[in-house]
């Protein structure tokens, strides 16, 4: 085999795990490639974002770093400072601006992470659209799926087959447009995370995967089975949690483990957006309340005297 092979499938491994989810594993065997290669660095510090190991990216990609790495150096802060983020999102705003054509992947790929993660899809799309890049694709379905556009996803889904039918990135596309189908296709969605399961070894994205297909079939004791190895190997991990709530609704007759559950989410995850959601509708139900609610507030015993 010759260096340049060699080099590819060393690649190959390392981009495969970050897809999958297995990102310990990525960072594992980009640490093994000597080679000086900035697509490795560019999932080695994905991997560690992913991990939410940001200070390990904020400390190695300093602010003056003149490659495309520093995408991820405001992607890092903008998951982990809270007050940075609406000064990012501007800077990407800005960066859009002119030739998006000429900037390097990376940063479209992080500018449509950070769009999609404001939940401005249509802001995600309009710097995806046109690049035919897999993973750039991958972010189109996903900003489709959110919109509730199968027709549209199903589109990009072809596109994505026709450019490399076997590729990771295009088998998971699949699996997502096959669980928003629903109905027989979940199944087949199942098959695709197992397959990977099987090929590598299970991740808990390609775990959570299943359960998801798994509720969508009300086989509720094999998604809580899966469920209960995702909080094994991580007791926090949210989308675990997410899939719970929603898993406890279909089985529990009383809220116990859902409370349970939310509280969890509450306390760890502050700053995700089911989160956000919920203080939102809680502060707008302490406000009707207020505004609808009694307005003597005495008790029987003053009332009745």
């Amino acid at each position: 085999m010759s260096r340049q092979a060699n080099e590819v499938n060393e690649l190959f491994d390392v981009k495969n795990s970050f897809y999958i989810g297995n990102y310990q594993h990525c960072i594992n065997e980009a640490n093994k490639i000597g080679k000086p290669s900035l697509e490795k660095d560019v999932f080695l510090y994905r991997a560690y974002i992913a991990q939410h190991k940001y200070r390990v990216v904020l400390d190695e990609i300093k602010p003056g770093n003149d490659t495309p790495l520093l995408a991820l150096r405001f992607l890092a802060e903008y998951l982990s400072n809270k007050s940075r983020k609406e000064a990012i999102v501007d800077l990407f705003d800005e960066k859009f601006k002119g030739d998006i054509n000429a900037l390097d992947v990376i940063w479209i790929i992080v500018g449509a992470t950070i769009y999609c993660n404001e939940g401005s899809y249509e802001s995600a799309l309009k710097i995806l659209q046109g690049n035919f890049n897999l993973e750039c694709l991958s972010l189109q379905l996903e900003c489709l799926l959110n919109m509730s556009r199968v027709d549209l996803a199903k589109q990009v889904l072809q596109t994505m087959q026709e450019k490399d039918d076997d590729a990771t990135l295009t088998q998971l596309s699949q699996a997502w447009l096959n669980i928003q189908l629903g109905g027989e296709k979940l199944q087949d969605a199942f098959f695709i995370f197992q397959d990977f399961c099987d090929k590598f070894s299970p991740s808990l994205l390609l775990l959570n995967g299943q359960a998801v297909c798994y509720i969508g079939q009300q086989k509720y004791d094999d998604a809580e089975n899966v469920l209960r190895e995702c909080l094994n190997r991580d007791p926090n991990n949210y989308d675990a949690l997410i899939n719970l709530l929603a898993l406890s609704q279909q089985k529990e007759k009383t809220n116990s483990q859902f409370n349970r559950y939310l509280s969890q989410v509450l306390d760890e995850h502050k700053d995700s957006a089911l989160v956000s959601t919920y203080n939102k509708k809680q502060s707008e139900f302490e406000r009707l309340v207020m505004q609808y609610g009694p307005s003597n507030n005495k008790s029987i015993e003053d009332i009745v005297v």
